[in-house]
């Protein structure tokens, strides 16, 4: 059988029976996910590298002191050790947080961002990249679930398996990220109607 039609975890049992190309594999069929979650959250190529490089070396360190459990889908423990890493990179970095107060809307429900026409390409094009920089001011753990939720197509309790915390702090967070949204988008005057 080919490698590259063999499952995840065929591939991780050949791994770890010797076979050092299995992994390869693995990291390729994962590298897209795993690298634009992390370039999402980071928003700088440089350090997606490096934490995309970090995240593997900690895959393939926790595979062979056999810390994998088969419990779970591979690849979303991968990006669950990409998480952390991203974790510590802004927790090394100190990143700050805006404050949390009000009630939102949800923008992503807005008919300008769900039903595009011909004639509005340009203009949703335009609000869809103004909010796409608005959402890079989020705080980390607000902005992880908006990016987990409308721009990976995560459900809720994916994204508290993800981020390993409870559904109930996963929708809180996405209130919160959308009671930050609605003001950062009242403060630059964005029309979104």
């Amino acid at each position: 059988m080919n490698t590259e039609t063999r499952s995840d975890q065929v591939l991780l049992h050949s791994y770890l029976n010797g076979d050092s190309s299995a992994i390869s594999t693995l990291i390729e069929r994962h590298r897209r996910k795993v690298y634009n979650y992390i370039l999402m959250m980071v928003k700088n190529t440089h350090i997606a590298d490096d934490l995309f490089q970090e995240t593997f070396i900690k895959v393939i360190g926790s595979l062979d002191k056999g810390k994998y459990s088969e419990n779970g889908k591979f690849a979303s423990w991968v990006l669950r050790i990409a998480h952390n890493q991203i974790i510590d990179y802004f927790r090394g970095n100190k990143q700050s947080l805006l404050t949390n107060d009000d009630v939102g809307y949800d923008i992503f429900n807005n008919r300008k961002m769900s039903e595009p026409n011909v004639e509005e390409q340009l203009i949703k094009g335009q609000v869809e990249e103004e909010v796409r920089n608005l959402v890079e001011h989020l705080p980390p753990e607000q902005r992880e679930v908006v990016i987990l939720r409308h721009y990976m197509g995560l459900s809720f309790k994916e994204i508290s398996e993800q981020t390993d915390v409870s559904i109930n702090t996963a929708l809180g967070r996405m209130r919160y990220a959308l009671i930050n949204l609605r003001k950062l988008i009242e403060e630059n005057n964005l029309s979104l109607v």
